[in-house]
Protein backbone atom coordinates (compact mmCIF):
# COMPACT_ATOMS: atom_id res chain seq x y z
CA UNK A 1 0.00 0.00 0.00
CA UNK A 2 1.19 3.54 -0.76
CA UNK A 3 1.74 5.90 2.29
CA UNK A 4 -0.78 8.74 2.25
CA UNK A 5 1.63 11.79 2.44
CA UNK A 6 0.79 13.99 5.28
CA UNK A 7 1.00 17.66 3.56
CA UNK A 8 -1.50 17.95 0.44
CA UNK A 9 -3.11 20.09 -1.80
CA UNK A 10 -5.72 19.31 -3.91
CA UNK A 11 -8.70 20.98 -6.14
CA UNK A 12 -11.26 20.83 -3.02
CA UNK A 13 -8.96 19.91 0.02
CA UNK A 14 -5.40 20.82 1.50
CA UNK A 15 -3.81 19.35 4.63
CA UNK A 16 -0.17 19.43 6.91
CA UNK A 17 0.77 18.55 9.79
CA UNK A 18 1.41 20.93 12.53
CA UNK A 19 3.10 19.52 15.93
CA UNK A 20 0.76 15.92 16.42
CA UNK A 21 -2.52 17.89 14.39
CA UNK A 22 -3.38 17.34 11.24
CA UNK A 23 -5.06 20.26 10.02
CA UNK A 24 -8.04 19.35 6.63
CA UNK A 25 -8.38 22.52 4.68
CA UNK A 26 -11.81 22.76 2.80
CA UNK A 27 -11.21 25.42 0.15
CA UNK A 28 -13.51 24.50 -3.25
CA UNK A 29 -15.54 27.62 -4.22
CA UNK A 30 -18.35 28.70 -3.99
CA UNK A 31 -19.01 26.83 -0.71
CA UNK A 32 -17.26 23.46 -0.59
CA UNK A 33 -19.75 21.69 -2.41
CA UNK A 34 -19.27 18.13 -2.55
CA UNK A 35 -18.59 16.05 -5.91
CA UNK A 36 -16.35 13.81 -7.81
CA UNK A 37 -13.23 15.66 -7.14
CA UNK A 38 -13.84 16.63 -3.43
CA UNK A 39 -15.13 12.83 -3.00
CA UNK A 40 -11.89 11.71 -4.32
CA UNK A 41 -9.91 13.70 -1.68
CA UNK A 42 -11.94 12.40 0.71
CA UNK A 43 -11.25 9.36 0.04
CA UNK A 44 -7.62 10.31 -0.02
CA UNK A 45 -8.00 11.81 3.68
CA UNK A 46 -10.22 9.10 5.06
CA UNK A 47 -6.82 6.38 4.14
CA UNK A 48 -5.08 8.58 5.97
CA UNK A 49 -6.58 9.15 8.86
CA UNK A 50 -6.27 5.12 9.40
CA UNK A 51 -2.73 5.26 9.15
CA UNK A 52 -1.26 8.37 10.53
CA UNK A 53 1.22 9.60 13.18
CA UNK A 54 -1.12 11.98 13.93
CA UNK A 55 -2.69 12.22 17.42
CA UNK A 56 -5.77 14.21 16.17
CA UNK A 57 -7.14 16.38 13.07
CA UNK A 58 -8.94 19.57 12.70
CA UNK A 59 -11.31 19.85 9.67
CA UNK A 60 -12.22 23.55 8.01
CA UNK A 61 -13.41 25.67 5.68
CA UNK A 62 -11.59 28.88 4.59
CA UNK A 63 -14.57 30.05 2.30
CA UNK A 64 -16.04 32.79 3.76
CA UNK A 65 -19.82 31.29 3.00
CA UNK A 66 -19.47 28.54 5.56
CA UNK A 67 -18.39 25.17 5.94
CA UNK A 68 -19.53 23.22 3.37
CA UNK A 69 -23.59 23.96 1.41
CA UNK A 70 -23.73 19.68 0.55
CA UNK A 71 -23.68 18.05 -2.38
CA UNK A 72 -22.53 19.60 -5.77
CA UNK A 73 -26.13 19.62 -7.19
CA UNK A 74 -25.25 20.60 -11.04
CA UNK A 75 -22.96 17.75 -10.85
CA UNK A 76 -25.68 15.28 -9.96
CA UNK A 77 -28.20 17.02 -12.20
CA UNK A 78 -26.12 16.78 -15.45
CA UNK A 79 -24.90 13.14 -14.22
CA UNK A 80 -28.71 12.11 -13.45
CA UNK A 81 -29.69 13.50 -17.38
CA UNK A 82 -26.72 11.99 -18.94
CA UNK A 83 -27.32 8.46 -17.42
CA UNK A 84 -30.94 8.39 -18.06
CA UNK A 85 -29.94 9.87 -21.66
CA UNK A 86 -26.79 7.61 -22.37
CA UNK A 87 -26.57 5.35 -25.50
CA UNK A 88 -25.78 2.68 -23.82
CA UNK A 89 -28.97 2.90 -21.35
CA UNK A 90 -31.24 3.28 -24.60
CA UNK A 91 -29.25 0.39 -26.18
CA UNK A 92 -30.26 -1.65 -23.53
CA UNK A 93 -33.98 -0.26 -23.22
CA UNK A 94 -34.24 -0.90 -27.10
CA UNK A 95 -32.67 -4.44 -26.63
CA UNK A 96 -35.81 -4.81 -24.29
CA UNK A 97 -38.80 -3.16 -25.48
CA UNK A 98 -38.17 -2.83 -29.01
CA UNK A 99 -37.20 0.43 -31.19
CA UNK A 100 -40.67 1.98 -30.89
CA UNK A 101 -40.09 2.64 -27.54
CA UNK A 102 -40.26 6.35 -27.14
CA UNK A 103 -38.18 8.57 -25.21
CA UNK A 104 -40.73 9.33 -22.18
CA UNK A 105 -41.01 5.56 -22.07
CA UNK A 106 -37.24 5.02 -22.08
CA UNK A 107 -36.31 7.70 -19.52
CA UNK A 108 -39.39 5.62 -17.15
CA UNK A 109 -38.34 2.17 -18.04
CA UNK A 110 -34.24 3.51 -17.45
CA UNK A 111 -35.11 4.21 -13.95
CA UNK A 112 -34.00 1.12 -12.45
CA UNK A 113 -30.92 1.12 -14.71
CA UNK A 114 -30.09 4.92 -13.23
CA UNK A 115 -30.48 3.71 -9.66
CA UNK A 116 -28.04 1.47 -9.95
CA UNK A 117 -25.45 3.73 -11.62
CA UNK A 118 -26.64 6.48 -8.43
CA UNK A 119 -26.46 3.70 -5.47
CA UNK A 120 -22.80 2.49 -7.13
CA UNK A 121 -22.11 5.93 -6.28
CA UNK A 122 -23.77 6.70 -2.54
CA UNK A 123 -22.35 3.22 -1.46
CA UNK A 124 -18.83 5.14 -2.16
CA UNK A 125 -19.76 8.14 -0.43
CA UNK A 126 -21.02 6.05 2.43
CA UNK A 127 -17.92 3.91 2.74
CA UNK A 128 -15.76 7.47 2.14
CA UNK A 129 -18.08 9.21 4.99
CA UNK A 130 -17.76 5.78 7.35
CA UNK A 131 -14.23 5.27 7.29
CA UNK A 132 -13.67 9.12 8.02
CA UNK A 133 -16.48 8.67 10.97
CA UNK A 134 -14.59 5.45 12.32
CA UNK A 135 -10.97 7.42 12.37
CA UNK A 136 -9.06 6.10 15.40
CA UNK A 137 -7.81 9.35 16.16
CA UNK A 138 -10.07 12.54 17.07
CA UNK A 139 -11.69 15.04 14.50
CA UNK A 140 -12.64 18.08 15.69
CA UNK A 141 -15.15 20.11 12.88
CA UNK A 142 -14.76 23.88 13.21
CA UNK A 143 -17.73 25.33 11.48
CA UNK A 144 -19.11 28.52 10.26
CA UNK A 145 -22.21 30.26 7.82
CA UNK A 146 -23.54 27.27 5.53
CA UNK A 147 -23.53 23.68 7.26
CA UNK A 148 -26.00 22.34 4.61
CA UNK A 149 -27.40 19.14 3.47
CA UNK A 150 -23.88 17.11 2.45
CA UNK A 151 -22.13 19.87 4.32
CA UNK A 152 -24.31 18.77 7.75
CA UNK A 153 -23.54 15.19 7.08
CA UNK A 154 -20.07 15.63 6.30
CA UNK A 155 -19.73 18.04 9.97
CA UNK A 156 -21.46 14.52 11.65
CA UNK A 157 -18.64 12.56 10.68
CA UNK A 158 -16.78 14.79 13.13
CA UNK A 159 -16.11 13.38 16.87
CA UNK A 160 -16.22 17.01 18.65
CA UNK A 161 -17.98 20.27 17.13
CA UNK A 162 -16.60 23.88 17.57
CA UNK A 163 -19.01 26.36 15.74
CA UNK A 164 -18.89 29.66 15.34
CA UNK A 165 -21.86 31.96 16.08
CA UNK A 166 -22.69 32.52 12.80
CA UNK A 167 -23.15 28.89 11.86
CA UNK A 168 -26.40 27.80 10.29
CA UNK A 169 -27.09 23.88 10.06
CA UNK A 170 -30.12 22.96 7.64
CA UNK A 171 -31.37 19.70 5.35
CA UNK A 172 -33.04 21.70 2.48
CA UNK A 173 -33.25 18.15 0.61
CA UNK A 174 -37.39 17.69 0.72
CA UNK A 175 -37.02 20.77 -2.02
CA UNK A 176 -35.56 18.75 -4.06
CA UNK A 177 -37.95 15.73 -3.52
CA UNK A 178 -35.46 13.71 -2.05
CA UNK A 179 -33.72 13.00 1.64
CA UNK A 180 -30.68 13.65 2.68
CA UNK A 181 -28.23 10.68 1.16
CA UNK A 182 -24.84 10.89 2.78
CA UNK A 183 -25.91 9.05 5.95
CA UNK A 184 -27.33 12.59 7.95
CA UNK A 185 -30.71 11.54 9.61
CA UNK A 186 -28.95 8.42 11.62
CA UNK A 187 -25.76 10.32 12.54
CA UNK A 188 -27.53 12.71 13.24
CA UNK A 189 -29.61 10.43 15.65
CA UNK A 190 -27.06 9.53 17.54
CA UNK A 191 -26.54 12.92 18.60
CA UNK A 192 -30.27 14.97 19.23
CA UNK A 193 -33.79 13.82 19.75
CA UNK A 194 -36.01 12.94 16.87
CA UNK A 195 -38.50 15.60 17.63
CA UNK A 196 -35.25 17.55 16.57
CA UNK A 197 -34.49 15.57 13.63
CA UNK A 198 -38.31 15.78 12.51
CA UNK A 199 -38.17 19.40 12.26
CA UNK A 200 -35.13 19.42 10.27
CA UNK A 201 -36.24 17.58 7.47
CA UNK A 202 -39.65 18.08 7.18
CA UNK A 203 -39.27 22.19 7.41
CA UNK A 204 -36.14 22.98 5.83
CA UNK A 205 -35.43 25.35 8.73
CA UNK A 206 -32.05 26.48 9.51
CA UNK A 207 -30.85 26.18 13.08
CA UNK A 208 -28.77 28.26 14.82
CA UNK A 209 -25.75 27.80 16.43
CA UNK A 210 -27.06 28.72 19.68
CA UNK A 211 -29.72 26.22 19.32
CA UNK A 212 -27.66 23.87 17.87
CA UNK A 213 -25.53 23.70 21.63
CA UNK A 214 -28.48 23.62 23.52
CA UNK A 215 -29.22 20.73 21.38
CA UNK A 216 -26.09 19.08 22.17
CA UNK A 217 -25.19 19.13 18.25
CA UNK A 218 -22.04 21.23 18.69
CA UNK A 219 -19.87 21.41 21.85
CA UNK A 220 -18.94 24.65 21.77
CA UNK A 221 -20.29 27.91 20.40
CA UNK A 222 -17.61 31.01 20.03
CA UNK A 223 -17.24 34.38 18.52
CA UNK A 224 -16.69 34.76 14.65
CA UNK A 225 -13.18 34.65 13.52
CA UNK A 226 -12.45 32.45 16.57
CA UNK A 227 -13.43 29.11 15.86
CA UNK A 228 -10.05 27.46 14.57
CA UNK A 229 -7.81 29.01 17.69
CA UNK A 230 -10.24 26.76 19.93
CA UNK A 231 -10.50 23.85 17.84
CA UNK A 232 -6.66 23.76 18.14
CA UNK A 233 -6.94 24.16 21.65
CA UNK A 234 -9.23 21.01 21.74
CA UNK A 235 -7.47 18.68 19.66
CA UNK A 236 -3.86 19.73 21.75
CA UNK A 237 -6.55 18.30 24.40
CA UNK A 238 -7.77 15.28 22.94
CA UNK A 239 -4.27 14.59 21.95
CA UNK A 240 -2.54 14.60 25.34
CA UNK A 241 -4.10 10.54 25.89
CA UNK A 242 -2.76 6.77 24.94
CA UNK A 243 -3.64 6.26 21.28
CA UNK A 244 -4.55 3.18 21.82
CA UNK A 245 -6.87 4.04 24.48
CA UNK A 246 -8.61 6.81 22.68
CA UNK A 247 -9.34 4.14 19.67
CA UNK A 248 -10.77 1.62 21.63
CA UNK A 249 -12.74 4.40 23.37
CA UNK A 250 -14.51 6.17 20.05
CA UNK A 251 -16.53 3.19 18.82
CA UNK A 252 -18.00 2.62 22.08
CA UNK A 253 -19.30 6.44 22.59
CA UNK A 254 -19.95 6.72 18.85
CA UNK A 255 -21.30 3.81 17.05
CA UNK A 256 -22.00 3.48 13.51
CA UNK A 257 -25.67 2.98 12.55
CA UNK A 258 -25.36 0.53 9.92
CA UNK A 259 -28.57 -0.49 9.43
CA UNK A 260 -30.17 2.81 8.97
CA UNK A 261 -27.65 3.82 6.82
CA UNK A 262 -28.48 1.24 4.41
CA UNK A 263 -31.86 2.28 4.75
CA UNK A 264 -31.14 5.53 3.73
CA UNK A 265 -29.89 4.34 0.98
CA UNK A 266 -32.54 2.52 -0.10
CA UNK A 267 -34.75 5.43 0.03
CA UNK A 268 -32.49 8.04 -1.59
CA UNK A 269 -32.25 5.95 -4.91
CA UNK A 270 -35.60 4.98 -4.75
CA UNK A 271 -36.83 8.83 -4.63
CA UNK A 272 -33.59 9.94 -6.78
CA UNK A 273 -35.36 8.96 -10.28
CA UNK A 274 -38.83 10.62 -9.97
CA UNK A 275 -39.63 13.19 -12.32
CA UNK A 276 -40.15 15.76 -9.57
CA UNK A 277 -36.31 15.49 -8.47
CA UNK A 278 -34.89 16.04 -11.95
CA UNK A 279 -37.27 19.26 -12.33
CA UNK A 280 -36.34 20.64 -8.79
CA UNK A 281 -32.65 20.41 -9.72
CA UNK A 282 -32.80 22.04 -13.13
CA UNK A 283 -34.71 24.83 -11.25
CA UNK A 284 -31.55 24.54 -8.94
CA UNK A 285 -28.93 24.48 -11.43
CA UNK A 286 -30.56 27.37 -13.48
CA UNK A 287 -31.50 29.71 -10.52
CA UNK A 288 -30.25 32.94 -10.04
CA UNK A 289 -30.94 33.17 -6.30
CA UNK A 290 -27.35 34.54 -4.88
CA UNK A 291 -28.86 31.28 -2.23
CA UNK A 292 -30.66 28.77 -4.25
CA UNK A 293 -29.68 26.12 -1.28
CA UNK A 294 -32.34 27.90 1.26
CA UNK A 295 -35.67 26.30 0.95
Amino acid sequence: MTAISAEFSGEALSWDMHDDILEVRLHREPCNEIGTAALDELDRLAKLLHDTTARACILYSDRERGFCAGADLKELYDGLVERAESSRTRKALRKIAGPELGDRAARRVGAPIVRRQVRQFIDRIHHVFTRIDTAPIPVIGMVHGVVFGGGFELMLLCDIVVAEQSTRFAFPELRLGLVPGFGGLPRLSRDVGNAVIRDLLLTGRTLGAKRAYDVGLVSQVVPRGKGLKIARKVAAQTAKFDPHVVAMAKPFAKPVPRAQLEREKDLFCRMVTDPVVLKALERFVNSDDARPYLP
